[in-house]
């Protein structure tokens, strides 16, 4: 599946219209599509088109991502549906899809911090086009000087790793990766975890991601994770009907014509 061409796959902003509605908008401008069959918000198209032919994308009725990325939002459901205003913090939140996505589904309190200036700017500009707001802090997530000491009611840890999900849209990994690397990325996600942990509400719950499909980033990262820590208790549903257990998560390969490869695992802090 990584030999092949990934799709586009676009997401609905539900605030601003529905898959239903949209899908027939597409079908009238000459784009055919296929709604997603894990993500509520996804449809993927037939054939990939510049996204300015996309109707209203400029508008911010939709973007491109991933339906893989879109899971985010659903796995975060059961903490952020019903508690209007919370506080949710986007670790590592470039280009932004995922922030985006949290706030077109919830009313949130949304912090978004990342390390890279350049990139941060991405989120500024999807943010914009989309009308969402969201504070954004150029801060390295591995400390603790940007935080206002206020603990945060849910965090999404979409963390830096080796790609090997995505392969077939940056090819270039396959060249640029070093073995040495995994062990490298594997500390750092490690180092995050422990510091976000710190900043999370007792009983608020901590989604952690990767697009990479290696053990050391994911199943045996959240292992370690949950062995060191005492009050982090995996949440991740056992029955999705997508991708398959790993470790207290849960793993998708890359598919020929659907998702990308892709970890999720889902842990809440005990009171």
């Amino acid at each position: 599946a990584n030999n092949q061409p990934g799709p586009m796959t676009l997401r609905v902003n539900r605030r601003r219209t529905t898959r239903e509605d949209y899908l027939t908008r597409l079908g009238e401008a000459g784009l055919e599509a296929t709604p997603c069959a894990h993500a509520a918000d996804g449809l993927t198209l037939s054939t990939p088109c510049d996204v300015q032919a996309l109707p209203g994308f400029a508008q911010g009725d939709v973007s491109v991502q991933d339906e893989a990325a879109q899971l985010s939002a659903e796995l975060l459901a059961p903490a952020l549906a019903a508690r209007p205003g919370a506080r949710v913090l986007d670790a590592c939140c470039a280009p932004g899809g995922k922030a985006a996505h949290l706030l077109e589904r919830y009313d949130l309190d949304l912090t978004g911090v990342d390390s890279d200036a350049e990139r941060l700017a991405r989120v500024e500009n999807t943010l914009a086009r989309l009308a969402l707001p969201a504070r954004l802090v150029h801060a390295d997530a591995t400390a603790r000087d940007w935080w206002d000491g206020r603990p945060f009611d849910a965090i999404l840890l979409d963390a830096p790793c080796s790609g090997t999900g995505v392969i077939r849209r940056h090819p270039d990994i396959k060249a640029l990766r070093r073995p040495g690397d995994i062990r490298e990325l594997a500390a750092l996600q490690a180092r995050l975890l422990d510091n976000l942990w710190a900043l999370l509400a007792p009983g608020g719950t901590l989604l952690y991601a990767t697009c990479s499909v290696m053990p050391a980033e994911n199943r045996e990262q959240i292992q370690a994770f949950v062995a060191r820590t005492s009050d982090a208790e995996l949440t991740t549903p056992e029955e999705t009907g997508w991708g398959q257990p790993s470790g207290g998560g849960r793993q998708l390969l890359p598919r020929e014509g659907g998702h990308d490869g892709f970890f999720y695992a889902r842990l809440v802090k005990r009171r």
